[in-house]
């Protein structure tokens, strides 16, 4: 008799009329909105416009679902296309199945297009929403919860996951709950990313990069505890190595990006600087007071030079005429001291 598990949801759907609310959905739009916030937040401290990170996600997150339901139709085929099955199921996103491989590879197409089209370098979008998508899909992975879907191997301990539903092959039981376990680990990665961005000033797209590789890190030893139908490579999951090599690629891409481009980028967003510097700038509004003080004195000055200039003038008239009264007053004299002598 279990005493502690983690229940499963009756149905992983409600109504709402003929309208329905699925919480696999729910929880990728959860996620979606977390990732865009904290992007946004990051890109604004880092010197960019606000919205920018919405703008482009208005490319890389379609790009990213598409990208996401390819890599799990293409290495689950036998899922829609073998006998008996229907091959329009593969269409049907909102039953689960997305790759973090494909939507990751395919939402960076995504964000480069959305990115040259405003100028602005991709690595260094790339780093302002990496401890966001971490945190999305955190959130994102309890749709595996209501979807009763990806859990571990058959397990006791307390907070062991219920499954109730024994469609597509299920088998009631208690299990690993993985989704929960990569849901932490995930958090863990966000805050991680976070922490090392301040302390290391991580720029050129190593913050993506450490997001990658410490997620990698993790995903491997949770897929190993997986038990739903995966293909094998030499007896490994498909996805194992997949996480491996992208873990590799990672390491290498910070190792040569801190030699080749240590440092972060000074400008992320060109012309960005630009839109505080206007009349409400307090900087700005303390120069042109100065400015203003400054053409008052000159002003003021000039103004006090002028009369100085028009009373030397007077002052010279003055002197002239003081010589022209002397004069003839001394030429009489002379005429009178002739006539004495005379």
């Amino acid at each position: 008799m279990e005493l502690a598990y983690i229940p499963s949801p009756a149905r992983g759907v409600l109504y709402l009329g003929p309208i329905p609310l699925r919480g696999y959905a729910f929880c990728i739009i959860i996620g979606v909105f977390v990732a865009v916030w904290l992007g946004n937040k990051r890109w604004v401290a880092r010197g960019g416009r606000p919205g920018t990170v919405a703008d482009i996600a208005v490319w890389a997150v379609p790009f990213g679902l598409v990208g996401g339901r390819l890599y799990h139709v293409i290495t689950d085929y036998e899922l829609y296309f073998s006998e008996g099955r229907d091959w329009v199921d593969a269409f049907k996103i909102w039953e689960g199945g997305l790759g973090i491989w494909g939507a990751i590879a395919l939402g960076a197409v995504g964000a480069w297009i959305g990115c040259r089209r405003r100028g602005i370098p991709l690595p260094a979008w790339a780093d302002a929403v990496a401890p966001g998508i971490a945190f999305a899909q955190a959130f994102g992975r309890w749709g595996n919860w209501f979807n009763q879907e990806l859990y571990g191997r058959e397990t006791h301990v307390p907070w062991a996951l219920h499954i109730t539903s024994s469609t597509d092959g299920r088998v009631p039981g208690y299990y690993h709950p993985t989704f929960l376990y990569e849901s932490l680990w995930c958090v863990g990665v966000g805050f991680l990313v976070i922490w090392a961005d301040r302390r290391f000033k991580l720029g050129h797209g190593r913050a993506f990069a450490l997001y990658v590789a410490a997620y990698c890190a993790g995903r491997a030893w949770i897929e190993y505890m997986r038990v739903d139908d995966a293909h094998h490579i030499l007896g490994v999951r498909l996805n194992d190595w997949t996480a491996i090599g992208v873990f590799l690629l990672a390491v290498v891409y910070i190792v040569l990006s801190s030699r080749k481009r240590p440092g972060r980028e000074e400008i992320v967003e060109p012309g960005a600087s630009d839109t505080g510097t206007g009349a409400d700038d307090p900087v700005d509004l303390g120069k042109d007071e100065d400015k203003a003080t400054t053409d008052k004195a000159t002003a003021s000055g000039k103004a006090t030079d002028k009369p100085t200039d028009r009373g030397k003038a007077e002052a010279e008239d003055e002197a002239e005429d003081e010589d022209e009264d002397t004069e003839p007053s001394e030429k009489t004299e002379s005429a009178a001291e002739s006539a004495k002598k005379v």
